[in-house]
């Protein structure tokens, strides 16, 4: 019998392997977003991935001061896409949510029709994008509301390697949110390197300390196709060296040339980390609705999944 996503998730042996996606515009028909959820299933038919990732999108003008590269839409509710996608790919999802415009009572109402109406397991809970505006419930609070709730979900985090390199204390988030109930993380997209390198190995390095197994964590890639699309990644905090900016805009192909920095990235990644006693995992995204950026991303999926199953194989056999 094939292992569900929990099942790989808590198995250091086994390779996780995902793709993210956001649901369609909010007033979008069932009609529409049926025929936008085939379609990035049969772009998907190209490879084998063990589940999707739905996003909770929030507008994160408060986190910032500047301008948002592209204008914010709010979108369909995360649940309904993702029990479409799972009906129509057969694969579980991963559905993420946005705890801070619920209070306490109406955040349980929540979880109790995510399980008796959706039947969705997987969830990722975030807190908000900064700590300006109105916050009725806490990512700390959400986690109480959870565990005192009756349904049992299959938990996991965000991981922030820039929050690392800022504050230095990532890795303790990670272990406290594992107290919490988190079962696996999962990152923003890479693309610095030495700022995952650092979080991974001092999450590892204080796990071992505390006597405690490290959970899985997750890294995200995503291509970037031009400058519009790497001002957005910089807007959303995502951390972009200046030799892979200018590496990305002077290419004649910027979205190949992103691809190449995503497999050097990981490269470097996997050789620092091999030693450490960390389960790894990969998702791949498009922060666009671009077809190139999109199909950029299956290709991306295929490279770096090729990497992590080799990592994998060699770790298994050491």
């Amino acid at each position: 019998m094939a292992l569900s996503l929990q099942q790989k998730i808590t198995d250091p042996a086994q390779g996780v392997y995902l793709i993210g996606t956001t649901p369609p515009k909010a007033g979008t028909d069932i009609e529409k977003t049926t025929r936008i959820a085939k379609k990035l299933l049969a772009r998907l038919n190209e490879i084998e991935y063990d589940g999707l990732i739905v996003y909770d999108i929030q507008d994160e003008s408060s986190r910032v001061a500047a301008e948002r590269p592209f204008p914010f839409h709010s979108t369909l509710d995360p649940r309904d896409y993702s029990v479409l996608l799972r009906e129509l790919a057969q694969q579980d999802v991963i559905t993420y949510k946005s705890v801070a415009q619920r209070d306490a009572a109406e955040f349980t109402t929540w979880l109790t029709e995510t399980e008796q109406q959706y039947a969705l397991r997987n969830l990722v809970l975030v807190g908000s994008p900064s700590s300006n505006g109105d916050i009725k419930l806490s990512l700390p609070e959400a986690y109480q509301q959870l565990a005192a709730h009756d349904a049992q979900f299959h938990l996991g985090g965000v991981a922030i390697a820039e929050r690392h390199a800022k504050k230095g204390n990532e890795h303790l988030r990670l272990i406290e949110k594992s107290a919490q109930g988190c079962q696996f993380f999962i990152s923003q997209a890479v693309y610095n390197a030495q700022a995952t390198i650092d979080l991974l190995t001092s999450y590892a390095r204080s796990c071992k300390q505390q006597g405690l197994s490290p959970k899985r964590i997750i890294l995200t890639f995503t291509p970037c196709g031009g400058e519009q699309t790497l001002t957005f990644m910089q807007w959303l905090g995502i951390s972009v060296p200046e030799g892979s900016k200018y590496r990305i805009l002077d290419a004649a192909n910027p979205l190949n040339e992103s691809i190449k920095i995503c497999r050097d990235n990981l490269q470097q990644i996997l050789q620092h980390c091999a030693a450490l006693d960390l389960p790894l995992g990969l998702n791949v995204e498009s922060l666009t609705n671009r077809r190139e950026e999109i199909d950029a991303a299956i290709r991306l999926f295929r490279l770096l999944k090729a990497m992590m199953e080799l990592h994998l194989a060699e770790k298994q056999v050491a």
